[in-house]
């Protein structure tokens, strides 16, 4: 299936990042890419967003397998009726085994992505993170779509 090949493709750009990262990068360097805006800056998280649940990686072993079963399911049962949602998923599933990959083989993950949004420095982040983000808001966009037609439909 299509979405299936989404994931991998985020899975395959992911870790081959992380290991240009991981072989190139010292931690904490960091190259300008756009002053002030984009930087690649090597850094490590034993932990889920901005860091929380450091080092509980049995949780996260745990909650990603429950995950990564949930999303095929739905993708096998959801996807083919919807291209949104296949699209969703697709990027969801890779992002989930992309960050997977990384706590299963090197016991932290690795983020590179850094930001400042109007001077705010955002959290450094990686690709299957952009990917699981994009595909949840995919997500939101779906639902939003689909209760707006059923108002509709009722009125």
């Amino acid at each position: 299936m299509k979405y299936y090949a989404l994931a991998i493709v985020v899975i395959i750009i992911d870790q081959i990042s992380k290991w240009i990262v991981d072989k190139q990068m010292i931690i904490g360097e960091s190259i300008k890419i756009i002053e002030n805006v984009l930087y690649f800056t090597s850094h490590r998280n034993t932990g889920a967003a901005f860091g929380i649940l450091e080092g509980q990686m049995w949780f996260f072993y745990i909650i990603t397998t429950i995950v990564v079963i949930g999303l095929i399911y739905y993708m096998q049962k959801e996807a083919g009726k919807s291209r949104l949602i296949g699209v969703s998923l697709g990027l969801i599933l890779g992002g989930a085994i992309g960050n997977f990959i990384d706590r299963l083989f090197r016991g932290e993950v690795v983020d590179f992505v850094d930001t400042y949004i109007f001077t705010y420095n955002f959290a450094i982040f990686n690709v299957a993170d952009a990917a699981l983000c994009i595909g949840v808001g995919l997500l939101f966009v779906k639902m939003i779509i689909d209760e707006r037609k059923q108002k509709r439909e009722r009125a």
